[in-house]
């Protein structure tokens, strides 16, 4: 039985529309201090060899890099494919290093192979969100929600 191999071939079979909701809290929960921002892609499979190219592009078709502070984070995932990667922004990965995301991903990782998909999503978005709180904090006077919640599902 491959990581997700009980999941559907339409992406609105991949969660239950409990799960989406948890996830799409976990991201507004993420949000709430900090300026920073966190997207959720998932996709059947990666058209690329690697999942943080792919990651990339993604990160750059959203327009994430465009926020304000360069302190967003796309979590990228390909369902069929099996592959997860964390792409952010220069403004938050070079605050934490490479070491941070690796583990993120690997902790991520450990919740799916127990079949724990949502669950690996909402807390690796609640890491991420803790550590935009920690480097970026929330200012009332000037910040605002520069990107969508909403998970989006790509082919």
């Amino acid at each position: 039985m491959g990581l997700f191999s009980f999941f559907k071939k339409k992406p609105e079979d991949y969660f239950t529309i409990a799960e989406d909701e948890q996830i799409v809290n976990a991201i507004r929960a993420a949000e709430k201090e900090t300026s920073g921002e966190v997207r959720v892609y998932i996709e059947s499979k990666n058209p690329y060899v690697n999942p943080l190219d792919r990651a990339g592009e993604i990160f750059f078709s959203l327009k994430m890099n465009q926020t304000e502070k360069r302190n967003g984070v796309l979590l990228y995932i390909a369902m069929k494919h099996h592959e997860v990667a964390l792409f952010a922004d220069e403004g938050i990965y070079e605050a934490v290093g490479a070491a941070w995301w690796h583990q993120a991903v690997n902790d991520m990782l450990a919740e799916f192979k127990d079949q724990h998909i949502a669950d690996g999503i909402e807390h690796c978005v609640q890491r991420v969100g803790q550590l935009l709180r920690e480097k970026f904090p929330y200012d009332a006077g000037t910040d605002k929600n520069e990107l969508p919640d909403e998970i989006v599902f790509g082919k």
